[in-house]
């Protein structure tokens, strides 16, 4: 399962500074393949909902041989859309991470294709998802569209890349970076102080607009990095502050935390905590005794 918080105003996080991207109005044109700059396109996948905000960005390099980024869910449409839009030229897939929603049709696509895929290192646990080659940090891979980077981006999930067109100042950014919400960080396969590096390292990389996995681009990726390091530096804050009255429970914490959360989201809420307070114990902040947890 792929879960996101959602922005502050719909999970309460007052005075966190995440600011709700403009893209929350970003409403896709389902099965067609829109141009967002010279030489790239994006087909959003029809499964939106309230964890996947419009439905799963797959992008399109080229013009006469594809690379696919992330070719979305295993879906009979879906991927009808993906073939029929790229003219059936596709000859690379590249996945950012091994989730269902942005991982799932890679295999079919490349059996009906010939396309290799390329991408993140596999969990045991998604059986769909096999690529032909794991892609190293650093790594280039040449696309009609200029040559991509690949950015070890681990902490959504742990073999997490993103994919650097330098030369067009873009960087598809998967679930690591997005507009329209902060990404949740699911332990064990995503590791808070990975993400936390893994933002330090985008920002190191310089200015970019970002090709996110689910809604609009980031225009000023730089400044977006910037929110969501003080988001998450807030939600920290918010925990240890709940802490401060006592032992808790990862669900009392959530309740105290994320006032007026919509149901559909406690799930991911109690999971982000988690993985706060799996990174507070590693720093000696925390402490553990059973499912209670206390100050240090």
């Amino acid at each position: 399962m792929h879960f996101h918080e959602r922005p502050c105003r719909c999970m309460a996080n007052a005075g966190c500074g995440v600011n709700v991207d403009p893209a929350l109005s970003f409403l896709p044109a389902y099965g067609v393949a829109e141009r967002v700059a010279p030489a790239i396109r994006r087909l959003t996948a029809g499964n939106a909902g309230p964890l996947t905000f419009r439905g799963t960005n797959c992008y399109l390099l080229g013009e006469e041989e594809i690379t696919v980024i992330d070719p979305g869910p295993d879906d009979d449409a879906h991927v009808a859309d993906l073939i029929a839009a790229a003219g059936g030229s596709i000859r690379c897939i590249l996945v950012t991470h091994d989730h269902a929603d942005h991982a799932g049709a890679a295999r079919r696509l490349s059996e009906l294709t010939g396309a290799e895929v390329l991408g993140s290192a596999p969990s045991p646990s998604r059986p769909f998802y096999r690529p032909d080659r794991v892609l190293a940090d650093e790594e280039m891979v040449t696309t009609e569209a200029g040559n991509l980077q690949v950015v070890a981006t681990p902490g959504h999930a742990a073999g997490h890349l993103c994919f650097d067109l330098a030369g067009l100042d873009f960087l598809f950014s998967g679930d690591h970076v997005m507009g329209w919400s902060t990404s949740v960080v699911v332990p064990p396969d995503g590791r808070m102080a990975d993400y936390m590096a893994s933002l330090d390292r985008l920002a190191d990389i310089g200015a970019r607009s970002y090709l996110a996995g689910h809604g609009g681009p980031v225009t000023d990726g730089l400044a977006r990095v910037d929110e969501l390091k003080r988001h998450r530096q807030a939600r920290e804050a918010a925990i240890l502050r709940a802490l401060d009255s006592g032992d808790r429970t990862v669900q009392e914490i959530v309740s105290a935390v994320y006032i007026g959360l919509d149901p559909a989201l406690a799930g991911a809420a109690a999971l982000s905590v988690t993985a706060h307070i799996d990174w507070l114990e590693e720093r000696g902040l925390v402490r553990k005794a059973g499912d209670r947890l206390s100050r240090c």
